[in-house]
């Protein structure tokens, strides 16, 4: 008997209800749909999984994730490369894109500014970004960081420290237009409000 007292169904349904919005009974119905499919489908799920890390890296330049380096937002030379939006997360630049509205490129800062939670400037992508706003001539950078508390610390301190950093580098800073609910996430957005934060973004 397993030492924790748990079956294989149950251990199952612990892990999956670990994701993201997951709860014990929505972790529960998928384990039981996985049972009632045909066990090909578990395994071709459990290769998936498996071989995920070693398919999907970052990509070196922006930090989104990518099984090609650099991505291929990066080396899209349609893009403007003139333009720089810096997201929170990865998956941030997936949801941005599908909008349709932007052709910039990106820059994944790998989190936010949350000294609560231990996680400071030094943890973030910060210092790449400075180079990158050098290296690749950026005239406008977009911060599309989440309406919290810790988004708009993150935006002020990027804000300080890239005056200081650039010492007069050309350099104009915009944020997302109103229209992203106060505490919410950019996961959770339409496309239209997407876009209308976009075309309506506010210079600082």
């Amino acid at each position: 008997m397993n030492p924790q007292g748990l079956n294989a169904l149950d251990r199952l349904t612990a892990l999956l209800s670990k994701l993201p919005g997951i709860g014990k009974k929505t972790a529960s119905r998928l384990a039981y749909h996985i049972l009632d499919e045909d066990p090909s489908y578990a395994r071709i799920l459990a290769a998936e999984l498996t071989g995920l890390h070693e398919a999907v890296r970052r990509c070196s330049r922006c930090g989104s994730y990518t099984e090609s380096d650099p991505c291929p937002v990066c080396s899209d030379p349609g893009r403007d490369h003139s333009l720089l939006c810096v997201v929170e997360r990865a998956q941030d630049v997936r949801i941005i894109d599908e909008s349709r509205e932007y052709q910039g490129l990106f820059h994944v800062l790998g989190g936010l500014i949350a000294p609560l939670e231990g996680i400071g400037p030094g943890d973030l992508s910060i210092n790449r970004l400075a180079e990158r706003i050098c290296e690749e001539g950026v005239k406008e950078l977009i911060l599309a960081l989440n309406p919290t508390i810790e988004g708009d610390t993150t935006g002020l301190y990027l804000q300080r420290f890239l005056k200081e950093k650039l010492n007069g580098f050309p350099l104009e800073i915009t944020r997302l237009a109103s229209g992203l609910p106060v505490g919410g996430d950019l996961e959770y957005a339409d496309r239209l409000t997407l876009s209308r934060s976009f075309r309506g973004r506010v210079k600082l």
